[in-house]
């Protein structure tokens, strides 16, 4: 919502400013050129991407509206139902979680955190990754590689729309003079007329490259940008939970494991130790009564 509001500030801010030079505000409504650039760019997003990474896209400006969906109590969700299912596992043994990890639709311990199970790719990050464990026929070393390379491949194909928007965001000001070599083509042809319509023609020209270079420096590309951080978010959580299992299938105890994800977390949405220690507790407790 806030990269909302910024685009709004930049196209308010050069309106305004447009206004208090006296700029006649309907010069930059022009149908045509908004006709020739707007199309012009969704061709080439069209052109560059296949469909699979349109979908993506649509998706992703979605993601810009609501923001980041790895806040602290993310973390603090996802660490206390790690601290659960270690528990579990050094209380039954790996093959007491089998069923969890094989079956996480059904398992009561994944049951109770709902915002975890609708990220699917998430569940299957964990799954897959204690599923290995459990076999017992790979090696911590193994089950870190296989962990680096899903993530690896993952936000691959997470960048895919803000590579995307960047290129249609290249493309813009580029259309913007092509609207406007149009529009002093059809001002040339009007020579020999009335002055006022060769200036409303040329004035029109020249709207396009305005508007292809704003949409491009004050709508798109912060846009990709935006999505870009989006996707650092999550892969910073992936990364959390890559150092969370690695420790824990390392032989380190459910809560120093809790503690070496915790270290991995943002600075800036890191929970402390105390409200890690105090939502593991009141699980543990609750579990238990």
């Amino acid at each position: 919502m806030v990269s909302i509001i910024g685009i709004l500030v930049v196209f308010g801010a050069v309106l305004a400013g447009f206004l208090m030079e006296k700029g006649p505000l309907l010069v930059l409504l022009q149908p045509s050129e908004f006709v020739i650039i707007g199309g012009a760019a969704l061709g080439t997003l069209l052109a560059a991407n296949p469909v699979h990474i349109l979908k993506k896209t649509i998706a992703s400006l979605s993601m810009v509206i609501h923001g980041s969906k790895f806040t602290q109590q993310r973390y603090l969700d996802s660490l206390r139902m790690m601290f659960n299912l270690f528990n579990k596992a050094r209380k039954e043994g790996m093959v007491g979680i089998e069923s969890d990890v094989e079956d996480p639709e059904k398992s009561p311990l994944f049951y109770t955190y709902p915002i975890f199970m609708k990220d699917h790719h998430a569940v299957s990050f964990v799954c897959d990754t204690m599923r290995m464990a459990i076999t017992g026929g790979a090696t911590a070393f193994d089950v870190d590689r296989m962990m680096e390379l899903d993530m690896e491949v993952h936000h691959a194909g997470a960048t895919d729309p803000a590579t995307a928007l960047a290129t249609m965001a290249d493309a813009l000001p580029g259309l913007g003079i092509v609207a406007a070599v149009l529009g002093v083509v059809i001002a040339m042809s009007s020579l020999g007329g009335p002055p006022e319509e060769i200036g409303r023609k040329v004035a029109s020209a020249l709207v396009g490259t305005f508007l292809g270079i704003l949409l491009c420096y004050g709508m798109v590309g912060p846009l990709a940008a935006n999505i870009t951080k989006l996707v650092e978010d999550e892969n910073a959580y992936y990364h959390v939970m890559r150092v969370l299992m690695l420790s824990f299938i390392k032989g380190m105890s459910p809560m120093l494991s809790i503690e070496m994800a915790r270290r991995a977390i943002p600075e800036h949405i890191r929970p402390s130790f105390q409200e890690v220690e105090k939502a593991c507790r009141q699980r543990a407790e609750a579990a238990t009564a």
